[in-house]
């Protein structure tokens, strides 16, 4: 893929790469009055503040900007290679992304970018740039402060955040909950990792600590024979079947009820236990916002612990979805497998099981 590359600012004793992928952020309305993407190597011109950051700042567009909505492997692909590409070049990095996948995309690359030691930062917009009540610029210009932020050379952030709407969220726990306000994202079973006021607030004990050791590697081998089952009341038993029995299938997260409940029905434990029995892998998530499943707590769900289903937790159906198919595509042994999916990998969950 050939990228458009352009500096905007030379000036600063810190340098951020913005990764301009597509989305809200970057709309204006054309002659027509409908929105189009537009330059984003003349963003300086919409963000004129942008010249007063003390950052040096450069530009690398996607050829053709991407709905959020398509977003895909390829793309988690594609943004991982430009920061392994411009890593040693760049501070840190800011990735422009459509809000309704952004969740799942820094849960990805939260993956992806193992022994990452820098702040990746993605951030977007409810409202087109082009909009005069936009908030694209306040979320582009903190953004780039928190991720150029740094104490005796050592950067403040050094891992995969999603900074939206005055809130910096750790990205494999970050959900999109709103889509008319802009108050879009949350985290609601960790901690904000700060908040952006007159100053901006670090809460440092839920910041992942800087490792002066960490060696950027990049693992892109994913799988994506997963899916989702969501149950809700009156989920037929042909449904049901039909998902599980899919022999492309490897991996299944199931999203039950509150801490982790499901029917009883013999016929649902019996295609959850021949799924399991086939090989394929299926993990228990919560349907609720906040709290965490807590398998075998009630006996609606004492049998998913006798059949083999793996509790998830406290993490996130992002989180779940993108860590099977990254742990499908990079590991083979069946035990190290399970254990990867129910121990934290890059801070997506609180739960540890042996």
């Amino acid at each position: 893929m050939k990228y458009k590359i352009v500096n905007i600012n030379d000036t600063g004793d810190r340098s951020v790469l913005i990764i301009y992928t597509g989305g809200t952020f970057g709309m204006v309305q054309d002659t027509s009055g409908a929105l189009a993407p537009f330059n984003f190597g003349k963003v300086v011109d919409r963000v004129p503040e942008l010249r007063q950051l003390d950052i040096k700042l450069t530009v690398i567009s996607f050829p053709k900007p991407i709905d959020s909505s398509n977003i895909g492997i390829q793309d988690w692909k594609d943004m991982a290679y430009i920061i392994e590409e411009n890593y040693t070049q760049y501070d840190a990095f800011v990735i422009l992304h459509g809000t309704d996948t952004m969740a799942y995309s820094a849960s990805m690359l939260s993956y992806m970018l193992q022994g990452l030691n820098k702040p990746v930062i993605f951030t977007g917009a409810q409202m087109p740039i082009g909009s005069i009540r936009s908030d694209a610029r306040e979320n582009l210009i903190t953004a780039l402060e928190i991720a150029s932020s740094h104490q005796n050379g050592v950067p403040t952030v050094s891992e995969v955040c999603v900074y939206f709407n005055f809130l910096l969220l750790r990205g494999s726990r970050s959900q999109k909950l709103r889509s008319s306000t802009f108050a879009a994202f949350e985290s609601e079973n960790y901690p904000l990792l700060a908040e952006a006021g007159i100053e901006i607030e670090f809460n440092y004990p839920a910041l992942k600590s800087f490792d002066p050791s960490g060696k950027l590697k990049v693992i892109n081998d994913l799988n994506p024979n997963v899916t989702i089952l969501k149950i809700f009341p009156g989920i037929t038993e042909h449904t049901v079947k039909s998902i599980l029995s899919n022999p492309e299938i490897q991996g299944v997260v199931l999203e039950s009820y509150g801490s982790g409940n499901t029917m009883k029905f013999d016929w649902f434990i019996q295609y959850l236990s021949e799924a399991i029995n086939e090989g394929k892998i299926i993990l228990n998530v919560s349907q609720c916002i906040g709290g965490e499943v807590e398998q075998g707590r009630y006996e609606t769900s004492k049998k998913l612990n006798d059949i083999g289903v793996l509790s998830g937790g406290d993490i996130t159906t992002e989180a779940a979805i993108t860590k099977m198919m990254f742990l499908l595509g990079t590991e083979n042994d069946k035990g190290k497998l399970k254990h990867g999916l129910t121990h934290t990998l890059a801070g997506e969950m609180d739960l540890v099981q042996d």
